[in-house]
């Protein structure tokens, strides 16, 4: 189980942030939130950004509220750690999904726009 204060990621060396919706730092280790997909930050759609800060955001705070688990699954093509962050047995990630901050993963991107 950890317990641990997350903020928003800084530029450079990342170690205990969340990036966005489905990506953290947690000890220096990047891992990406498995079987969901978060809106992205740094793209031109106005809609998809405001929902990105909005599931960046709410991330930190579901983080930040007690602990967690954290089950690793595998290492992606990028090299991230996938994983399914829990807390009592829930997926933070399928949280994200029913409050409409992010959405199950159909194995590639789609727009949100």
């Amino acid at each position: 189980m950890l317990a641990s204060a997350l903020a928003i990621c800084a530029p450079g060396p990342r170690d205990h942030c969340v990036h966005d919706g489905d990506t953290v730092w947690i000890e220096g280790e990047k891992i990406r939130l498995q079987h969901i997909d978060a809106p992205e930050l740094n793209i031109a759609c106005v809609y998809e950004r405001e929902l990105a800060l909005q599931a960046r955001d709410r991330l930190i705070a579901l983080l930040n509220t007690d602990s967690f688990e954290i089950a690793r699954t595998a290492k992606d093509r990028y090299g991230r750690t996938l994983a399914v962050i829990n807390r009592g047995g829930r997926s933070l990630g399928d949280q994200l999904v029913e409050e409409g901050l992010a959405r199950t993963w159909s194995g590639r991107r789609e727009p949100w726009c």
